[in-house]
């Protein structure tokens, strides 16, 4: 089985941090984005991985290269026209099952069945899960037996909270393409671009059977408030132990790396400080640090600081991007 990654977006709504960097290197809980999707694909021994990259994705390829022995190929998409135009790019390096999945979603899934899933008269697998609003994602209609029978993209008056998360499983990916090929040819857009979802309702209505996985976990990284729940989950699971700072109080779940400097502090709950910070007289809570950011005599909670950020005095909420600066 192949891996298909679609990571091309801007990660607009992540800005000011996906200025400088993608969105999967984006950091939290001590790790980017990419590495702890890749710490729930690679046990699957994936034959390859394709990664579709766009705006600064030479930054992935580089990251990934260098951390990651896995076979890996990089697809660039030169502009944004949606998910499903993303995948077709991929046309010709993948001939049997693959399994896509969006590059912005922390998950816990079972895979296991998937190899057997033609042996039930299945095609595919879509994985869903169960939330109070879906409408700012799409949606999966299902029969009794959880046969997706339709799927629709943010809808605004949803009939079901099965909401879609991104993952998507399929026995022949060349029907895929095909389908692809004709949402393409239709035109149906929705602000411009073609989405998956509506690739697979093409699936759908050509007989492919698809059944619905509902997954325990989902988090989404989209925006800043979802990114810092995101890391409260990853470090709740996680709950490093961080070293020992003989005048300050570290508090548990947080990771601190090891090469941060932490001085008269109060770190914790939930805080991912990165590689090479400092803080010196800083309580700081619900918060992701990153990289060779200095803080000093501050209080933050709530706050995303990405690398070489500086902050001093005064306590607040802040989200800043890179070498940005707040002083009181």
């Amino acid at each position: 089985m192949k891996i298909i990654l679609p990571m091309a977006g801007f990660g607009t709504r992540l800005r000011p941090h996906t200025w400088n960097v993608p969105k999967p290197l984006v950091p939290l809980a001590g790790k980017t984005m990419i590495d702890h999707i890749l710490d729930r694909l690679l046990p699957l021994d994936p034959e390859e991985i394709i990664c579709i990259v766009g705006y600064l994705g030479d930054q992935i390829e580089t990251y990934v290269r260098e951390r990651y022995r896995v076979p890996t190929r990089f697809v660039r998409q030169p502009e944004m026209r949606g998910q499903a135009h993303a995948i077709a790019l991929t046309r010709g390096m993948v001939d049997g099952p693959s399994l896509v999945m969006f590059a912005d979603t922390i998950f816990e899934a079972d895979f296991g069945g998937l190899p057997t899933l033609r042996e039930q008269g299945l095609d595919g697998a879509i994985y869903v899960k169960t939330i109070d609003d879906p409408r700012r994602f799409g949606i999966a209609i299902t029969d009794a037996e959880g046969i997706a029978t339709q799927l629709v993209e943010k809808p605004e008056n949803p009939v079901s909270n099965l909401a879609l998360v991104g993952i998507y499983y399929f026995a022949d990916t060349g029907a895929l393409y095909d389908a692809i090929d004709a949402l393409i040819a239709s035109g149906k857009t929705l602000k411009g671009e073609y989405f998956l979802a509506d690739a697979v309702q093409v699936l759908i209505d050509r007989g492919q059977r698809l059944k619905t996985f509902t997954i325990p976990v989902w988090e989404d990284c989209g925006k800043p408030e979802e990114l810092l729940q995101t890391n409260r989950y990853l470090l709740t699971q996680m709950d490093p132990a961080p070293g020992a700072y003989p005048d300050s109080v570290i508090i548990r779940p947080s990771f601190v790396d090891p090469t941060a400097t932490i001085a008269r502090s109060v770190v914790g709950p939930h805080a991912s400080i990165g590689a090479g910070a400092t803080l010196d007289g800083v309580v700081i809570a619900d918060s992701v640090v990153g990289g060779g950011v200095t803080l000093t005599n501050t209080i933050l909670a709530g706050s995303i600081l990405s690398a070489d950020a500086r902050v001093t005095g005064a306590a607040r909420r802040l989200n800043l991007g890179a070498t940005s600066a707040a002083t009181e």
